[in-house]
């Protein structure tokens, strides 16, 4: 569950108050809004990225508003992967593990599933250099999942893909989404995404986050809307 009550953040001259929804526990949210109207700020706030300076943010009904990122429990994708260049692929799938203290094995089965699971066998002892858009994907999300987390955010982790990965990774999140339970925040411009991932819809316009989800009616900022 994804719960923002009033919340206002400050991002150097850029600025939201008031912002309130909320995501259901296991449901697939996507977030649309124009260009520049705080889709990501919204996300890096969730996150523990941005400051909050109104408000409350609660992550599986725990309000998280003054954790830090690391506290947070957030599996997070941003948009360009940010992989570390100087680490392999099987580097970053136990990153997360083994800063929680997990054992050489435990962390050798979970990265094995790991991925089996974003379809990444193939490339573990590589280095991420020379990777194409969709493995970056696909390892992003693979480290973004390694520690089981309740809650993922995904900031336009398919803009960069041709339509052939975007549709492959497309099926991958279905897919995972499905299997894990995960609840998901997804930022995105596609609607095509938003129509094959969405469970909820939401659409951040004039600073009000508004739900979008088909046949949902869209009720106001205020009342707490699940959002778009």
């Amino acid at each position: 569950m994804i719960e923002l009550a009033d919340v206002g953040v400050v991002s150097g001259g850029f600025s939201l108050s008031g912002v309130s929804f909320h995501v259901p526990r296991g449901a697939y949210a996507v977030l649309m809004g124009r260009t520049g109207s705080g889709k990501t700020t919204i996300l890096e706030a969730i996150c523990g990225l941005k400051r909050v300076v109104a408000g409350e943010i609660r992550l599986a009904g725990e309000n998280v508003t003054r954790l830090k990122a690391a506290e947070r429990g957030i599996g997070f994708v941003p948009q360009d992967g940010a992989l570390f260049r100087s680490m392999s692929v099987r580097e970053h799938l136990e990153f997360a593990l083994e800063i929680r203290g997990w054992t050489r094995a435990q962390r050798d089965a979970r990265v094995a599933e790991l991925a089996a699971k974003v379809g990444v066998e193939h490339l573990l002892a590589r280095g991420v250099v020379g990777l194409s858009g969709g493995e970056t994907q696909r390892v992003a999300l693979g480290r973004a999942l390694s520690f089981r987390p309740a809650i993922l955010c995904l900031d336009e982790p398919l803009s960069a893909l041709d339509d052939e990965s975007r549709q492959e990774m497309i099926e991958l999140l279905k897919r995972i989404q499905r299997e894990t339970g995960v609840t998901a925040l997804h930022v995105t411009h596609n609607r095509g995404e938003a129509e094959r991932l969405a469970d909820v819809w939401l659409r951040l316009e004039d600073g009000a986050v508004r739900d979008a989800t088909p046949g949902a009616g869209g009720s106001t900022n205020a009342r707490m809307q699940k959002a778009e």
